[in-house]
């Protein structure tokens, strides 16, 4: 089972921060890679990072690369998201899925875990 959640309030100020995090439940970290993606009504799920624990890999769309950064903590088996300078078209619902792959795609079809939604709203 995956879980994600906010780390603070949802709704930031532009150029605020805000930390999202990943639980895996019932996975071994290390066995599965993990990824975020986000959504906004009316579009494509967008990819946003993604981890491969096992291969030490990190890899980031194109409009979050430089500003936000995928962590993954073998303790307590979760994976972050902190996401620095946000900008008010970062706002979207983000979440997170897993793959029991060493390394997921960058499309939504390559996990088979998904945890529920959280919203993040960035304010000009």
């Amino acid at each position: 089972e995956v879980s994600c959640r906010r780390l603070g309030e949802g709704l930031v100020q532009a150029g605020g921060s805000l930390k999202l995090r990943c639980a895996a439940s019932g996975l071994t970290f290390g066995t599965y890679a993990m990824a975020w993606f986000r959504q906004t009504p009316g579009k494509e799920r967008e990819f946003v990072a993604r981890i491969s624990q096992s291969r030490g890999i990190t890899d980031y769309g194109h409009s979050v690369k430089g500003r936000f950064t995928i962590s993954g903590d073998g303790a307590e088996n979760t994976v972050n998201l902190q996401m620095n300078t946000l900008k008010p078209e970062d706002t979207a619902a983000y979440c997170c899925a897993a793959t029991n792959a060493v390394i997921g795609g960058t499309v939504a079809s390559s996990y088979d875990y998904w945890g529920r939604g959280t919203l993040v709203t960035v304010s000009s």
